[in-house]
């Protein structure tokens, strides 16, 4: 552990090395130096510093079979002297550090440092009085003394918005950071542990745990402390979390008891004596050290340059093993910023499986629009320098005069401004914010519908999911066993029968094989509620066979209490290989006795005997296996019913048989009885799969029960339905279909077998994952499928972290399963599901219509800004004007439209799927058809304004001159069609009613509101900062007309069918190409198809000017794959025909997808096909 551990800890510890005056007799140091210790070393100084593990338990005062009394005051001493089991979370950063994260955004700082120029500047006047006639009409109108001093508004008012911009994104953050902690308690407070105090044992939050506490450890528990073991049952633990090494670990008190927290137990039980907590468990040493070395590297970085990387792989790495991974999902910078850009995808990539794809889409789309923001920003500059240069010293052939550079670098720095802000429109900073609002405002909401979701972006992936691989039991079914039918002395009783009809003998053997061949921690518990259900402790199997016995008016407890758990001589515990459960006792004549119970088939198979009427064994041949399976087991499983068959087997005293040889130990046994257990179907869940179907989600059923149970499950939960052609199988039976000869799984194999798989019974976790593995990686269908799993056992493991969303049960879960999952299902119920399935699809929506809203004021801001300096040489809308636009569409309109509620309706269309672009054809129209009223109206009111409303005309205007009410009425009616244009963005599928629903979103209705409020003091009184002239009521009415009018049209446009305008395109579609990987791509590159280049000529461009640049890239292109073409292209043009409605993907040379994707519009990314829906 190096000298870190112990100079870091000393400081606390000092005090603590006075502790055996406090009364325990060994100190924190002393126990952290013996946990780090493993095997015959560790034994070795137990025995000899301590006396066994009973001495230690003296020395902590604690009894090993009663644990401690649980008295607080005690519990205190011992938080105090050994630490308490939390490790303090990294420190959150300060809204100071959030606020100059946010001061880091690149045109941001543009703007603040062209705002300082424009200030400085503004306060020079250049001497003597003729300045105005030497420096010409650049000084146009400086004169007027007044106006020349309120120069420096426009300076400070930018410098006022940028403020307002970084407290707003700085707000954001730390209120997203909060929700994430809140998130990560939630989680960590989830965790509970059963542990022993005063003879009883209770659930405890992980955090309340002591040292000196007594834990009971099973199969799948997350470790939560360090320990010694006491006694254990064929204990396996997982220790790759710590020590890398996947080989599971036999523990034993007498070989191996060292168990250390954040391990994993893969096999049997236990009971432990907790002996270091926190910072002080082998986990907690690891965390300070990291801890440490990033406070370390922190410091470095400050001194020297920023180091890339390290810094975020340890905080991954510590947000990992904390389960922490609420942290996980950053949400994706604007494009602005590359190297950001670097590091967020850095950042996102490391911990989850891969960029989601709602992130994939949203950095395409943004990349593209800052490509097209920068060069119209660029191009409005150097338009306005050229033209102000040419007229003023080739046309006018004015000197440059040394005492006019100043005002003339502040037309220079007031066209850069322009310039600039036209950058800062085109850009939407809005994306990023929008995606965190709508995904944390959508996990709050998740968690009221029982989704506690532990990785962000796992709540937008649902919203594309195509299959769901359920468990059966506990997410389909209730999870409450109870024992309906049973087979005992060759009879078949229908019902559990009355104990006086059984034979005494056969009662007497399944009492005590019940009672002692399952977990100690099953227990049946009287009910919370008079007139309900007793509660059923622990394993729910167990349970039902318990409840067994109690039917049969006997008391499993009595049993316990005469042979505890520490008597039982050797117990082979449940796990997905053997299937089955058994327990040695010693009998008091010296000779043994095993109890085995397991899946009915399985255990049949081992038995040689059976008991008859009387309760006596007689032979039990094959032939009567087979009658029996035929008779009993298959009936009983038709009806939905898990079959458990309970046997035993007696051994001598000597010689004693070879415990560890389980292939003889666990044969030759005779059959007592097999019991049907039901657990019924939940009410809801028939209801919850159909509307799956309905949402175009296919469910499949893989469980580890009997084929015939999980068919008859299947038909209650409407999974399959008779007459349809579906495939129900069982693992032996799915493998002989996927692998070939040598025994490897095959992808082509896997295809012939999943589209039409529903059931897929006595599966073990590895089938589980082969299946979920082929379904992702199979190329059979267009789209590639997205899967979302549910599982509850520590083997279903691989399959959650394969999934593209894991679910794990809430109650029924073990440690190990949530660990691996992105949502947990806090109850453990289908229904939930999909409920984040259209919480995912409303995540996907709400960004949608954000983009629709957005694009449409981006293209007319940009538009009207870059015409408006070209031809009058100052932008309609000013900076400051456009900041505050640009305030509206970003942050508030992501607020207002990120946070409308789902409906019902989101389930009533099939999922988007990977290659679906996100701003789909009609989605399109609404932008460039609302785009073409706001322009019109826009340049109508800029030439033509000042006639209608007979008010002076404010172009042309010189430097400092006052607002002119023409150019208020521009703005204002431009902000009033943003705001109606808003309610017409709830909607992007085409529906007529826009208003449907907008009293269920208080925020939306308050959002628009309170900006026009805003608008309206910004007009009235926002003065020479703002560039305003108050209006006139009769103007005001105009401006609030235009902007109604932008409802009326949106009925217009939407009654313009998609198909007669074939040119729109989509933007942002995520193609072939960013899917595939490196090699894949490289093979496909070659392949152009005739049509695809057809299309791409028909192309839109923002500006015509690259037109042709496009044109001869293509021709090039041509030339260059001449050769491949001709059969290719014939090929593809024949998939392409067969499936007409499914998107032409776009492969094809590399340099053409980047040129062309670089220097198209933001909106033309890939053409829809001509036969496809546009």
């Amino acid at each position: 552990m190096g000298d870190m551990s112990n100079s870091d800890f000393y400081a606390k510890n000092q005090r603590n090395e006075g502790s055996h005056a406090a009364g325990f007799g060994c100190t924190v140091m002393e126990l952290r130096s013996l946990m780090e210790l493993r095997g015959a070393e560790a034994k070795h100084k137990l025995q000899e510093d301590y006396g066994e593990v009973e001495g230690l338990c003296k020395r902590l005062k604690t009894s090993p079979t009663e644990g401690l009394a649980g008295v607080q005051t005690d519990l205190d001493k011992r938080k105090e002297i050994f630490g308490k089991n939390l490790i303090p979370p990294k420190k959150p950063k300060t809204f100071l550090q959030l606020v100059w994260e946010a001061l880091q955004d690149v045109t941001l700082i543009i703007l603040e440092i062209a705002a300082i120029i424009s200030l400085g500047l503004s306060f020079y006047h250049p001497p003597g009085e003729s300045s105005g006639q030497v420096c010409g009409a650049a000084a146009g109108g400086v004169e007027d003394e007044g106006e020349s001093e309120a120069g420096w508004i426009e300076g400070a008012a930018i410098l006022l918005s940028v403020v307002c911009v970084v407290l707003v994104t700085a707000f954001n953050d730390w209120s997203k950071e909060k929700q994430f902690r809140g998130l990560q308690s939630r989680i960590e407070q989830e965790q509970k542990f059963q542990v022993v105090r005063g003879s009883q044992v209770i659930q405890l939050p992980v955090a309340d745990i002591v040292v000196g506490d007594i834990a009971q450890i099973k199969y799948g528990d997350l470790l939560p402390a360090d320990g010694v073991l006491i006694q254990g049952n064929d204990l396996k633990i997982d220790e790759s979390s710590l020590t890398g090494e996947s080989d599971h670990v036999k523990k034993s008190a007498d070989k191996d008891p060292m168990l250390l927290s954040g391990t994993h137990v893969m096999e049997g039980s236990g009971r432990m004596v907790v002996t270091a907590v926190g910072v002080n468990s082998q986990t907690g040493i690891i965390f300070t050290l990291l801890g440490a070395s990033t406070e370390e590297e922190e410091k470095k970085e400050k001194k020297g340059k920023m180091q890339d990387g390290n810094l975020e792989n340890n905080q991954i790495k510590v947000k990992k093993q904390d389960g922490a991974a609420a942290m996980e999902m950053q949400p994706l910078k604007s494009a602005e910023g590359g190297e950001a850009d670097e590091k967020e995808k850095k950042k996102v990539s490391a911990p989850k499986k891969e960029k989601s794809v709602l992130q994939g889409k949203l950095t395409k789309l943004a990349v593209q629009i800052g490509k097209a923001g920068l060069i119209m920003s660029a191009i409005t500059v150097i338009i306005l320098v050229l033209y102000f240069c040419i007229d003023n010293f080739v046309m006018n052939k004015r000197p440059w005069k040394q005492e006019c550079t100043p005002i003339y670098v502040q037309y220079f720095v007031k066209f850069f401004i322009i310039g600039v802000t036209v950058l800062v429109v085109a850009v939407p900073e809005g994306l990023p914010l929008a995606v965190t609002i709508s995904l944390a405002y959508s996990v709050k909401k998740m968690m009221k519908d029982n989704n506690l979701v532990r990785h962000l972006d796992a709540c937008e992936t649902m919203g594309n999911a195509t299959a769901i691989c359920s468990d059966k039991t506990g997410t389909l079914t209730t999870n409450r066993m109870t024992a309906v039918q049973c087979y005992v002395g060759d009879v078949h009783y229908k019902k559990i029968p009355d104990p006086g009809v059984l034979p005494p003998k056969s009662l007497d053997l399944l009492y005590y094989a019940i009672s002692l061949n399952s977990a100690y921690t099953s227990k049946i518990l009287p009910p919370d509620k008079d007139g309900s259900l007793p509660k059923q402790v622990g394993n729910k199997t167990e349970c039902g066979l318990l409840g067994l016995v109690l039917e049969l008016k006997r008391d499993y407890q009595t049993i316990r209490n005469q042979i505890p758990e520490e008597k039982l001589y050797k117990v082979y515990t449940f796990n997905s290989v053997r299937k089955s459960m058994s327990t040695v006792i010693k009998l008091p004549d010296g000779s043994f006795r095993m109890y085995s119970k397991g899946a009915s088939e399985i255990i049949l198979k081992k038995c040689n005997q059976i008991l008859n009427e009387v309760g006596e064994p007689r032979a039990f041949r094959p032939r009567d296996k087979d009658e029996m399976v035929k008779k009993v087991i298959e009936p009983m499983a038709c009806d939905g019913l898990r079959t458990i068959c309970v046997a035993y087997r007696d051994f001598p005293r000597n010689p004693e048989p070879n415990w560890d040889d389980e292939n003889n130990i666990l044969n030759d046994l005779t059959a007592i009885c097999i019991v049907g257990i039901e657990d019924p179907v939940r009410p809801e869940v028939p209801d919850a799969i159909q509307k799956c179907q309905r949402a175009g989600i296919t469910v499949r059923m893989v469980t580890g029960d009997n084929i015939n149970t999980a068919r008859a499950i299947a038909i209650k939960c409407g999974i399959i339905h008779p007459g349809e052609d579906f495939l129900c199988i069982d693992g032996k039976e799915f493998n002989r279909r996927i692998r070939n000869e040598k025994g490897e799984v095959e992808q082509e194999r896997i295809d012939k077998v999943w589209p039409k798989l529903r059931v897929l019974a006595r599966s073990s976790p590895t089938d589980k994952h082969t299946l979920v593995k082929g379904i992702i990686d199979s190329t059979m269908v267009d789209q590639r499928q997205v899967v979302a799993v549910t599982g509850d056992g520590t083997n279903d493991g691989p399959a959650l972290k394969k999934a593209d969303v894991g679910f794990a049960m809430g109650i029924a879960g073990t440690d190990v399963a949530k660990e691996a999952s992105d949502i947990i299902l806090t109850d453990d119920n289908f229904s939930s599901i999909v409920k984040a399935v259209m919480w995912g699809r409303n995540v996907y929506d709400s960004i949608s219509k954000f983009l629709q809203f957005q694009l449409t004021v981006n293209v007319v801001a940009v538009i009207v800004a870059f015409t408006g300096a070209c031809i009058t040489q100052d932008s309609p809308l000013k900076a400051v004007q456009m900041l505050w636009v640009n305030l509206i569409m970003d942050t508030f309109a992501s607020l207002a439209l990120a946070t409308e509620p789902p409906t019902e309706s989101l389930l009533r269309r099939k999922p988007y799927g990977r290659n679906k672009p996100l701003i789909s054809s009609t989605m399109t129209k609404n932008i460039l058809g609302h785009a073409v009223y706001q322009l019109v109206l826009i340049f109508t009111l800029l030439f033509v304004g000042e006639q209608m409303f007979d008010i002076d005309s404010g172009r042309n205007a010189p430097l400092h001159a006052p607002p002119s009410e023409h150019y208020t009425i521009i703005f204002n009616t431009f902000v009033m069609m943003q705001l109606f244009n808003e309610i017409n963005a709830r909607k992007i599928h085409g529906e007529r009613n826009v208003f449907d629903g907008i009293f269920g979103n208080p925020i939306f209705c308050s959002i628009v509101l309170g900006t026009f409020v805003v608008q309206v003091i910004i007009v009235q009184f926002g003065g020479k900062p703002f560039s305003c002239h108050p209006l006139s009521l009769e103007q005001w009415m105009w401006c609030v007309f235009i902007g109604l009018g932008e409802l009326v049209w949106g009925q217009v446009i939407a009654s313009i069918p998609n198909s007669k305008l074939r040119f729109l395109r989509r933007a942002g579609q995520l193609t072939q190409k960013d899917e595939l990987p490196e090699e894949d791509v490289s093979e496909e590159n070659q392949e152009i198809d005739h049509a695809e280049r057809e299309l791409r000529r028909g192309q839109i461009l923002w500006f015509r000017g690259l037109n042709r640049i496009q044109t001869q890239i293509e021709v090039v292109n041509t030339f260059k794959s001449g050769t491949s073409f001709q059969g290719a292209g014939a090929l593809r043009r024949q998939s392409s025909t067969t499936s007409q409605t499914q998107d032409v993907t776009n492969v094809s040379s590399p340099s053409h997808v980047s040129l062309s994707n670089a220097i198209s519009s933001p909106t033309s990314a890939t053409a829809p096909p001509s036969t496809g829906q546009c």
